[in-house]
């Protein structure tokens, strides 16, 4: 049979422990942990890094704007007992502290008077020797800082009087003004764009862009009723508190711009504290890894963005905001403005990529260098920055010997490798080149170019700017007489060759004429700074040409797509909105005989025909 069975026992002996006592010591938490960790799969584990990893991107990303929105809703004052202030608030106390006063006086009208300083007034600027803030809220030492704008409180007004009697060919000017006024008004009230054909209007921004852009014409020409009446509205219903992309360059030249110039001749507070919010709205543009600005703005969320299809911006576009944003921060007293965009300038002068001071078309937001490198143009893209690089230079007194260097440099390396001689009336023109392969095409574009070398030689440069200037400005008017509509088309291609035939070939895409004052702007400033009537009698062609073939009888004027058929013209259906702030403008100013009338001793135009002053020498 089977023997007994056997038992047999294992002995533990454990220690005493407090069974209501809880070991929760760090060892045995990371002793568990890590059992839980590596209980899980290899793909869970490699999920779980990869989100953390993301997660860990995306707050280093997100950071800088976080804390810049928590700092301003945290900021607090004594006056309020502590309590987080608004941001709007917190900047407007900031302002009230720095100029002294609230707001400019209300009076209207062009008072010839300096804006008083209140007493107890607290400014810090940069020649007191104490530290700065930059509007990315840096500190900055006062021997880095440019040098500090005055104060609101020290501005003066520098009021253009209403002219007297006009001449008959200024007369027809504020006629054709009042005729695309009136189709404005009765059809696009308050829209950016009139459509005169089909009596309706285009939107862009959606913020009055013809409106805002005609106003310092209208004061110009005298138009008091209808400036009036663009007063209320821009007093009214005008606000930038809305969800919309801006074009960053378009939005200062034409808002900030319009605003700013309409302000400086009529001395209205309205137009500066208008400026002040579009100004400080565009600010986010500049928050960039590389300081050059992206292009579009949403103006009521505060973020900013390159286009949908690409990180480049144009150079023309981030080195033609400068004359309006130096403007803001000297009637304001706020560094931040003028700062970012003499970065963007300073940034520029010291890139490399360009060929004899000519730049490229474009440059990357991202790592700041120019891209598509090889393609010279003063055409589309790159036109602005060469005449902003001299009006900069008037605007500041001449005391910024960077921004006249680089001026310089460009017109040598305009004169080396880009100016040619047409056949057969040997015309001087501007062509482009491609990787050193020269192309006889020229923008209507360029036909600023006479107006800013005539500039430059009346403020002290190379008496041979003029003579260029004279021979381009001759160019620019036979690429309107050698049409049959005798109006520009968009672009030419010049003949090379000698052969029967004119110097101006116009291929069938470029036959278009959008109202463009580029030329009329040239004509202007060859007047005024010779006085030879010739360019008055060019223009007054040029004048009569936009009447008989642009002009729409139920009101306003239109683009034309074909400028060699006066049979059929073929209008495109559209006002654009610097025909009224730029081109009327400057016909107006090229027909009067009363050369103080917007002193060219006292403002330089921006590229939207808007008047900013020249800051004193002194």
């Amino acid at each position: 049979m089977f023997p007994p069975a056997r038992k047999e026992f294992i002995s533990l002996t454990l220690p005493e422990q407090d069974p209501r006592s809880y070991n929760n010591n760090k060892s045995w938490r990371k002793q568990s942990c890590w059992r839980k960790w590596k209980q899980l799969s290899r793909l869970q584990r490699s999920l779980i890094l990869l989100l953390v990893a993301f997660l860990l991107i995306c707050g280093i990303a997100t950071y800088p704007n976080l804390s810049e929105q928590w700092k301003a809703l945290t900021e607090t004052s004594p006056e309020e007992g502590g309590r987080p202030v608004a941001p709007r608030k917190a900047e407007k106390r900031l302002e009230v502290e720095r100029t002294g006063s609230r707001q400019l006086g209300k009076k209207r009208g062009p008072p010839s008077l300096k804006l008083q300083k209140k007493e107890n007034v607290s400014e810090v600027q940069a020649g007191d020797g104490l530290p700065v803030h930059s509007w990315r809220g840096a500190m900055i030492e006062a021997d880095q800082v440019t040098e500090a704008p005055p104060s609101a409180a020290e501005i003066e007004v520098v009021p253009v009087q209403v002219p007297g009697k006009l001449t008959d060919r200024q007369m027809a000017v504020t006629e054709a003004f009042r005729h695309a006024w009136g189709g404005y008004k009765e059809f696009a009230w308050g829209h950016d764009e009139l459509k005169p054909i089909s009596k309706s209007y285009s939107e862009w921004f959606g913020l009055g862009l013809t409106l805002i852009d005609a106003l310092d014409t209208m004061w110009i020409l005298g138009l008091k009723e209808e400036f009036e009446e663009a007063r209320r509205w821009v007093s009214t219903e005008l606000s930038f508190a809305k969800n919309v992309d801006v074009n960053l360059f378009e939005s200062t030249i034409r808002i900030l711009g319009g605003l700013l110039g309409t302000f400086h001749l009529t001395g209205d507070s309205l137009f500066l504290e208008k400026a002040k919010d579009i100004g400080s709205r565009l600010m986010p543009a500049f928050n960039t890894p590389s300081k050059i600005p992206y292009s579009d703005v949403n103006i009521g969320r505060g973020t900013a963005h390159p286009p949908r299809w690409t990180s480049d911006s144009t150079v023309a576009e981030v080195t033609s905001i400068q004359l309006e944003f130096r403007d803001l921060s000297r009637l304001t007293g706020d560094m931040k403005y003028q700062m970012a965009v003499d970065d963007v300038m300073k940034h520029i002068h010291s890139l490399g990529g360009k060929h004899d001071g000519l730049v490229p078309m474009f440059i990357n937001t991202n790592n700041g260098q120019f891209s598509h490198l090889g393609v010279f143009t003063l055409g589309a893209r790159a036109d602005s920055y060469y005449e902003y690089l001299l009006k900069q230079w008037i605007q500041g007194g001449k005391k910024e010997s960077e921004l006249l260097e680089d001026y310089l440099q460009a017109i040598e390396g305009v004169k080396k490798n880009l100016l040619r001689k047409s056949e057969p009336k040997k015309l001087t023109f501007v062509g482009e080149l491609a990787h050193n392969n020269f192309s006889p095409k020229m923008d209507h574009l360029v036909c600023f170019l006479p107006g800013t070398l005539a500039l430059g030689a009346h403020h002290g440069l190379a008496p041979d700017h003029m003579e260029l200037a004279k021979a381009l400005m001759e160019t620019c008017y036979q690429m309107y007489a050698q049409t049959e509509t005798g109006l520009s088309p968009e672009i030419v291609h010049f003949n090379l060759f000698p052969r029967q035939g004119k110097d101006v070939e116009i291929k069938p895409a470029d036959k278009h004429n959008l109202l463009r004052p580029e030329t009329v702007e040239s004509l202007f400033y060859l007047h005024r700074l010779t006085g030879d009537k010739k360019y008055q009698d060019w223009g007054w062609h040029i004048f009569n040409s936009f009447i008989k073939y642009t002009k729409v009888s139920s009101g306003g004027f239109t683009s034309i797509n074909n400028v060699d058929s006066a049979s059929n013209p073929d209008p495109r259906d559209k006002m654009e909105s610097f025909f009224l702030g730029e081109t009327l403008k400057y016909f107006f100013l090229l027909f009067s005989e009363d050369f103080s009338l917007v002193d060219l001793d006292r403002f330089v135009f921006n590229t939207e025909a808007h008047p900013l002053p020249i800051w004193p020498t002194a």
